[in-house]
């Protein structure tokens, strides 16, 4: 049986390195940020000193056998609908694989670190770490004209023209995905958000600077990536 020393050292550990992950969830404004990370690496932990030591004293009886590795495996497979809980479908586009996946991967420290791996959970909350932080940059880059952009355009109703916007659209050589058209304060203004794909940094340029010269077009904000 583990030491009670033992045992707070290893749900603290489990704590800071799920804290260390859901940070940059946080940082991000993700469904399942800061707590949600702690949460499920203390869980997993505590589940996994549970399984391990916790029905100490029912060995040796006859017919009792100790399988530690089935609460592990009943983890792994029941993190998945906290996961499911933090991803969306909009407008046929999946978000939040990312923090489903990094919460199952937290589920996964938590239990090294409940099993006292303890150079496998923090050397796995680093690569886990890296993947966030420094692979999203090179994906954006080798993969930018396969992301849709919105922009957001403020038009005065009488003066401007949809076809006048398909036209710019088709001269930058992109594809318009979908169109939204929202109220604005004033009467005479109306707000497009406009999403179009086969997007890169030239084309969106490009079309933003027909649209800056386009009759009707009182503002164009390009949303964040």
């Amino acid at each position: 049986m583990l030491s009670y020393q033992e045992i707070l050292i290893r749900l603290l550990l489990a704590a800071l390195l799920g804290s260390v992950v859901g940070l940059d969830r946080e940082r991000l404004e993700r469904g399942a940020g800061l707590r949600t990370h702690m949460l499920v690496a203390v869980g997993a932990a505590l589940f996994m000193l549970v399984s391990a030591f916790g029905f100490a004293d029912v060995l040796g009886h006859q017919n009792v056998v100790l399988d530690p590795s089935r609460v592990a495996a009943q983890v792994v497979s029941g993190i998945g609908f906290l996961g499911a809980g933090t991803i969306i479908l909009r407008k046929e586009i999946v978000h939040g694989l990312t923090t489903a996946a990094s919460l199952w991967a937290v589920a996964a420290i938590g239990l090294a670190t409940g099993g006292g791996l303890y150079l496998a959970a923090v050397a796995a909350t680093f690569v886990v770490l890296f993947i966030l932080l420094a692979i999203k940059p090179v994906e954006r880059h080798l993969f930018l004209n396969r992301r849709p952009r919105t922009l957001t355009l403020t038009i005065e109703r009488k003066d401007f023209t949809l076809s006048s916007l398909e036209s710019a659209i088709r001269s930058a050589d992109l594809h318009m995905e979908s169109i939204v058209f929202r109220p604005s304060d004033s009467p005479t203004t109306e707000i497009i958000q406009l999403t179009v794909d086969r997007v890169t940094p030239d084309k969106v340029a490009a079309l933003i600077d027909d649209l800056r010269g386009m009759q009707g077009v009182r503002e164009i904000r390009k949303d964040s990536e």
